[in-house]
Parts: structure tokens; sequence; C-alpha cells
């Protein structure tokens, strides 16, 4: 069961890949869908995974990602 809730804002994202990196589950991707700014934002690929640890939103420099627990 997730601990935690990834919600990822796509016309903040400009595909860094920062998150994706630092994710110690490795459960964040980039995304085939792009937003306003032709970015492919990133998406959660299996989010009962998910411990709610924070790090993606924390490295994100673009506020892109929001975390719930």
């Amino acid at each position: 069961m997730a601990k935690g809730k990834i919600v990822v804002i796509p016309e903040r994202c400009k595909s860094c890949g920062y998150c994706i990196k630092f994710c110690p589950m490795q459960i964040i991707t980039r995304g085939q869908e792009l937003n306003a700014k032709g970015y492919e934002y990133v998406t959660v690929t299996d989010p009962e995974k998910c411990t709610g640890c924070a790090t993606c939103a924390r490295m994100c420099p673009d506020g892109a990602i929001e975390v719930y627990r």
C-alpha cells in the first residue's frame, strides 16, 4: 500500500529529470504527453510504491511536484 501520493503539475514541469534521478523507488519517468511549453512532463509509473519521502518534490527546481502523505 502506498504511503504517499505524487501529484505532478504538468505546466510547471520542464523535464529536467532531477526527480527521476533522485527518486529512491525509481517510480518517476519522463512521460509521452507535452505541456503547453512543449516539454514531456514526468509521470508516476507505479504509485503504489511511493513511500512519501518527498525527495522528488525537494529536488524539483520548478515546484512541479507535490507529495501527500
